[in-house]
């Protein structure tokens, strides 16, 4: 099943259809609050203010699979990203990443790009996947990669035409 065939929920709990991210070039996060890695949160927001008036979107997921480091509810989560970071990108409802009851999302994601010595799991929070217009995984990030650093890679996504491509 392609990407844009999948929906999630929002952080406010609405069904999303991800074809509305059909053409774009997407940074797909598994997020969390109390992580040692949450202040890159900032990094993910300056990238998408500089890039999505280009075709490009961050989509945030958090889930507490790690370290019960994303405790809240999905409310406490979209407060504390608004207070904290001031996100404008998307942000969905908490999620698992792993296990029987993953969400659709991250078992196609990790199908489409295993990790490091072809794992599927995720290993922590901040794992990252770049999806390029087409809908194909470009790369997966580990957690210690910071978003900032992922600026030539987007630039790069962007600059690749969309051709439609219905399955």
């Amino acid at each position: 099943m392609p990407f844009d065939h999948l929906s999630a929920l929002t952080i406010d709990g609405k069904p999303q259809a991800l074809s509305v991210y059909r053409g774009q070039v997407l940074l797909i996060v598994n997020v969390a609050s109390k992580c040692g890695f949450t202040k890159q949160y900032s990094e993910l927001e300056a990238l998408y203010q500089e890039f999505k008036d280009q075709g490009f979107s961050v989509l945030g997921f958090p889930c507490d699979q790690f370290g019960h480091q994303e405790p809240g509810d999905n409310e406490a989560i979209a407060a504390f990203c608004d207070l904290q970071f001031k996100i404008t990108f998307p942000m969905f409802a908490k999620i698992e990443v792993n296990g029987p009851n993953a969400s659709p999302v991250y078992a196609w994601l990790k199908n489409e790009k295993t990790g490091l010595l072809g794992t599927d799991s995720i290993k922590w929070n901040f794992t990252k996947f770049l999806i390029g217009r087409n809908q194909h995984v470009i790369e997966r990030y580990a957690p210690t990669t910071r978003p900032v650093t992922l600026r030539e890679e987007i630039k790069q996504a962007l600059s690749v035409p969309y051709t439609c491509s219905e399955k």
